[in-house]
């Protein structure tokens, strides 16, 4: 099982940490690191940030939003970074949900979103294999435009730059059965957003036709300390506003999961609480035994313990949370 850094998306700005912390799982001999996106920084700046201060370790976006990008401009990223980083990129896509999708870019959410997201992979794919002009009369992206208001002067075009490898690695971030059914199908690996390694049933029957070499790589909040429900309080603020505030009421991927997970009813709960404007009491709501599933937390022989479980499985990489050098050190030396 490998190991990844996971540094997320910016808060009120940069963190001044994220460089060092990097330089740090490269020494260490971390696999990959990944940066994320929501409503504010991007994900591929800072990962190029990181790609020049570094030399080996792996470069993942976890996730880069698909509705921020037409498919064609998310290539023509992953392809140069690939270039300027040496072949290093991991290109890791994510759908997000209604609220992000129309709240902050202004655009439908799709009614399909496994076909919204089968034909973003197929036009990234071409680009990044130049075979030929992109082409795709698909539902929801078309290459060349054909639309009624659209000129009717687009023409098929093939990346002027050579992607330095057709085959760079892409990955979804799935929740749904069918979305990571379709995931081990179009790509290369799967970025699971909660990942218990008690409960790999939940996903059982959707990774059943994973082919071979297929990356499963879930983050996991990472802290090496004495208190446990101290150092679960980060992973139960964090469920709480994704379960509780992101997404509606009606509509929810996030707390649709965890109901999956067998925490329905405390998924509703917290879901109750976040949107009635009580969100101490929502992320209080969070059973601490979810949030200590998902996560290593602990004093280090009880983090030794814990990883074992997620060696059993079928985890090919585990990507951390953590903005402790201290916890990157132990986990590499477990590990």
């Amino acid at each position: 099982m490998r190991l990844g850094l996971a540094l997320g998306y910016w808060g009120r700005g940069p963190s001044a940490d994220q460089v060092p912390l990097a330089l740090e799982a490269e020494r260490l001999g971390y696999d990959s690191v990944w940066t994320a996106e929501s409503w504010g920084s991007d994900a591929f700046t800072p990962l190029t940030w990181i790609a020049a201060r570094t030399s080996r370790i792996k470069l993942g976006t976890a996730v880069a939003q698909m509705a921020a990008r037409s498919p064609t401009t998310t290539a023509m990223h992953a392809l140069t970074l690939d270039h300027l980083s040496g072949g290093r990129v991991m290109l890791g896509l994510g759908l997000s949900g209604p609220q992000v999708v129309e709240g902050w870019y202004g655009r439908p959410f799709p009614k399909s979103p496994l076909t919204a997201t089968r034909e973003y992979v197929d036009v990234v794919r071409q680009v990044l294999r130049r075979e030929g002009p992109v082409e795709l009369d698909g539902r929801f992206h078309t290459h060349p435009y054909r639309g009624a208001d659209g000129t009717g002067l687009g023409k098929a075009l093939k990346p002027i730059t050579h992607p330095l490898r057709p085959d760079l690695p892409v990955l979804l971030g799935a929740e749904g059965p069918k979305n990571i059914a379709q995931t081990t199908r179009i790509a290369d690996g799967w970025l699971p957003l909660y990942w218990s390694p008690t409960r790999t049933e939940v996903y059982e029957a959707s990774l059943g036709a994973a082919p071979e070499g297929f990356l499963v790589a879930p983050m996991a909040r990472a802290q090496v300390c004495d208190d446990v429900a101290e150092g679960l309080l980060p992973v139960k603020a964090m469920l709480g506003f994704y379960i509780g505030g992101m997404g509606h009421a009606a509509r929810n991927f996030h707390a649709d999961l965890m109901a999956r997970m067998g925490f329905e009813e405390e998924a509703r709960r917290v879901q109750e609480l976040f949107l009635a404007g009580r969100r101490e009491e929502a992320v209080r709501a969070v059973p601490d035994a979810f949030a200590d599933e998902i996560s290593l937390i602990g004093p280090r022989a009880r983090i030794a313990e814990r990883l074992e479980l997620w060696r059993k499985g079928p985890v090919t990489d585990l990507l951390l949370l953590s903005p402790d050098p201290h916890t990157l050190r132990t986990v590499a030396d477990l590990n």
